[in-house]
C-alpha cells in the first residue's frame, strides 16, 4: 500500500510541478484556494517525497532511472519525429509502461511532422582545408544540388548579426553564441536561419546548444518563421564555432562548403503513448478539468515517449 501511495503521490507533485512551470504562476489564487493554502497542501507530501527520495537514493530504485534511461537510449538510439526508431520507441514504452502495472496503459493515433535528415556535410576550404562535424536541424530545407559554397559570417548575437546585415548577404552566418542557460540560448537554434534569413545569408551554422562539448554537435529542431525565406541550418560543435571566431577576429577569410539533403514529407502515422494512475480514494475527483496545460489537460493520464524532433 506504500508504493502505491508514493506512486499515486509523486504523479500529483510532477502534475502540479507542471502546472506552475508551464502556467508562470505568481502567488495568487490557484484551482480556487488562496496561493499560502495550495502551498501548506503541498508542503504536507514532505513526509511521502522524503519517502520517494529514499527509494531512489538509497533504496531498491537506486540508479533505476540512469539504467533505465541508458536501457531505452542505448536500445533505440535517437528518434527523429516520423521514424522507425521513433515507432521502436513507441512499442518500447508501451511495453515498459504495463510491465510497471500502470493502469488503462493504452496508443492514441495522431499525426506527426515526418522530416529525414539525408546525408550531409560541412567542410572548410579556407583558410585551410578541414571537415566539420553537422547536424542537420530539424525541418531545415535541403541545399541546391551541389551544395552552398560561401563565405562565412561569425557573429556572437542577433544584435550583431542586425549590426553587421550588409555584411551577411550572400554569405553562411555563423552563430558563436555564448551559452547562457538553454532556455535562452536555445532560441538561435530554434529562430537563428529566419533571422539571418532576413539580412540575406545563404544558409547558417549554429554552435550547439550546450556549455560543453566533445566534437559533438547537439542538434534539435528549429522554427522558420512565416513570410521569410527558408534557408539550409545546421548545428556544428563548440570546438568548430571558436575556431571560426578565431579566425574571423584575425582577419582570416573563412569560407565553407555545405551540403545537406534533408526533406521533408506528409505527416506520418504515429502513437500518444498513454498510462493512467488511478488514485485509491476519490478517483472519481481527478479529471482533465484540473490542471489545464495550454490545449492539453492534465490530470489522470501522463504521457511517455515523445518524438525528438530533429535528433
Amino acid at each position: 500500500m506504500q508504493g502505491r501511495q508514493i506512486k499515486q503521490c509523486g504523479l500529483s507533485s510532477l502534475t502540479l510541478l507542471a502546472t506552475f512551470l508551464h502556467c508562470n504562476c505568481l502567488p495568487h489564487s490557484t484551482g480556487g484556494k488562496p496561493f499560502p493554502e495550495t502551498a501548506k497542501e503541498i508542503a504536507s507530501y514532505a513526509k511521502v517525497a522524503k519517502s520517494i527520495i529514499d527509494l531512489a537514493v538509497y533504496g531498491k530504485a537506486q540508479n533505476r532511472s540512469y539504467e533505465r534511461l541508458a536501457d531505452f537510449t542505448d536500445t533505440i538510439g535517437n528518434r527523429v519525429s516520423g521514424s522507425k526508431n521513433l515507432d521502436l520507441a513507441i512499442k518500447y514504452m508501451f511495453s515498459a509502461l504495463r510491465k510497471d502495472g500502470l493502469e488503462n496503459v493504452h496508443l492514441e493515433p495522431v499525426k506527426i511532422p515526418h522530416w529525414v535528415r539525408g546525408e550531409e556535410s560541412a567542410v572548410m576550404l579556407q583558410p585551410r582545408n578541414h571537415t566539420m562535424a553537422i547536424l542537420g536541424l530539424g525541418s531545415s530545407v535541403a541545399t541546391p544540388q551541389g551544395g552552398i559554397e560561401a563565405e562565412v559570417l561569425v557573429v556572437e548575437s542577433f544584435e550583431e548579426l542586425k549590426k553587421r546585415q550588409k555584411e551577411a548577404i550572400g554569405k553562411i552566418v555563423v552563430y558563436n553564441q555564448p551559452f547562457v542557460s538553454y532556455g535562452e540560448t536555445v532560441q538561435y537554434r530554434e529562430f537563428g536561419a529566419s533571422k539571418a534569413a532576413e539580412v540575406g545569408a545563404v544558409a547558417t551554422l549554429i554552435r550547439s546548444i550546450t556549455p560543453f562539448s566533445i566534437n559533438s554537435p547537439h542538434t534539435g529542431w528549429q522554427d522558420y518563421q512565416e513570410g521569410v525565406q527558408k534557408i539550409p541550418t545546421a548545428c556544428i560543435t563548440v570546438e568548430d564555432a571558436m575556431m571560426m571566431a578565431r579566425m574571423a577576429k584575425r582577419g582570416q577569410r573563412i569560407v565553407v562548403r555545405l551540403t545537406m539533403n534533408a526533406q521533408t514529407f506528409p505527416d506520418a502515422d504515429s502513437f500518444n503513448t498513454v498510462a493512467e494512475i488511478i488514485g485509491s480514494e476519490h478517483p472519481e475527483q481527478v479529471s482533465y478539468e484540473k490542471y489545464p496545460i495550454g490545449n492539453r489537460k492534465v490530470g489522470k493520464k501522463i504521457c511517455r515517449s515523445a518524438p525528438e524532433q530533429g535528433s
